[in-house]
């Protein structure tokens, strides 16, 4: 199984303390080795970096740490092949135009016998997830031909994630860089910073950091990860069927759905 990071917050915020925890996972603590990816959106635009290889041997992956990016919203990946070949197109978070915005998506599982009938989105690589986002994506332009908000689309969201949760294992992030929704079909964790901040203490690296000197009173932010990435806080465990959907930090929906 892979495993998914997610951020959302009401300020340019830089994820370099959870991307380190997330890291030691590829390879080091953890046997995700076939590649990782971040996205990091910058209003309209998006950063991605991606590299095939394991994140904690990754010289990109070095960089993305040196280099703290400020964003309101991320989504980061680290992949163990089970669908598909280990190589760049396999490689989370994928990304497709829809509206004139960029749409982000990772997914953490695997679908049996999931084989849609593509249109319009096709995917590049042979991975599962790829397939479902173009699905998705599909699914969302044909009900909606133009733009509509986030409430509106909302119900097509989540009635595809519970479809595709039938045919497997289906956590998954997507965001459009306004919104980030995530879809807990076996496991999510998620935790709220917001004032009083306090020290935060990573469980896969020996890495500490007091965000009382890093925020200021008025910042929130919210960090989503498939297993909670530090031991001393008390992180949220989502059940399975539950989803949210989150901007600025604030989760502004959510809600369970049945098998």
């Amino acid at each position: 199984m892979c495993e998914l990071l997610g951020m959302s917050a009401n300020v340019p915020t830089d994820i370099v303390f959870s991307f380190t925890g997330l890291m030691q996972r590829g390879g080091g603590t953890g046997p995700h080795r076939d590649g990782w990816g971040i996205a990091f959106y910058e209003g309209r635009g998006l950063r991605l970096f991606q590299d095939p290889s394991a994140s904690v041997d990754s010289e990109v992956a070095r960089l993305v740490q040196r280099y703290p990016i400020k964003s309101e919203t991320v989504i980061g990946h680290i992949r163990q092949a089970n669908v598909g070949k280990v190589c760049l197109s396999n490689t989370h978070p994928f990304v497709r135009e829809l509206w004139g915005r960029n749409w982000c998506f990772a997914h953490n599982g695997q679908l049996a016998d999931f084989a849609p009938q593509f249109s319009f989105y096709r995917p590049v690589g042979d991975t599962d997830s790829e397939a479902a986002f173009c699905e998705l994506l599909n699914r969302v332009r044909t009900a909606f031909p133009e733009p509509v908000g986030v409430q509106v689309l909302l119900p097509v969201l989540i009635r595809a994630a519970q479809e595709f949760r039938r045919k497997g294992v289906f956590n998954c992030l997507l965001s459009n860089g306004d919104w980030l929704f995530c879809y807990c079909s076996t496991k999510l964790a998620q935790i709220t910073r917001r004032a009083p901040f306090g020290p935060a203490r990573l469980k896969d690296a020996d890495v500490m950091v007091d965000f009382q000197a890093e925020t200021t009173p008025n910042d929130v932010v919210t960090v989503i990860a498939t297993e909670p990435l530090t031991d001393n806080e008390s992180w949220n465990l989502l059940r399975p069927g539950e989803w949210s959907l989150w901007r600025r930090g604030e989760c502004i929906a959510h809600g369970q759905t049945g098998e």
